[in-house]
């Protein structure tokens, strides 16, 4: 497990092993969400980056009557 020290400023440098295995980048953005005592931090994606995201998804299945 990799640790972090929060600085003066309340900053926080991400692990080198971690920003290369998500690809970072400097001024990529990221959402920050608190649960209780623990934090986690969602890579914010711009929307052409989701094309073709769902392609072959399966879209056989049983669906609820108000949905029809």
């Amino acid at each position: 497990m990799t640790t972090v020290k929060i600085s003066p400023k309340y900053q926080v440098v991400i692990p080198k092993e971690i920003r290369n295995k998500l690809k970072l980048r400097p001024g990529q953005r990221l959402q920050i969400l608190e649960f209780g005592d623990r934090i986690e931090f969602l890579i914010l994606k711009n929307i052409k980056e989701a094309r073709g995201y769902l392609k072959g998804m399966d879209t056989n299945f049983e669906r609820e009557e108000d949905r029809l």
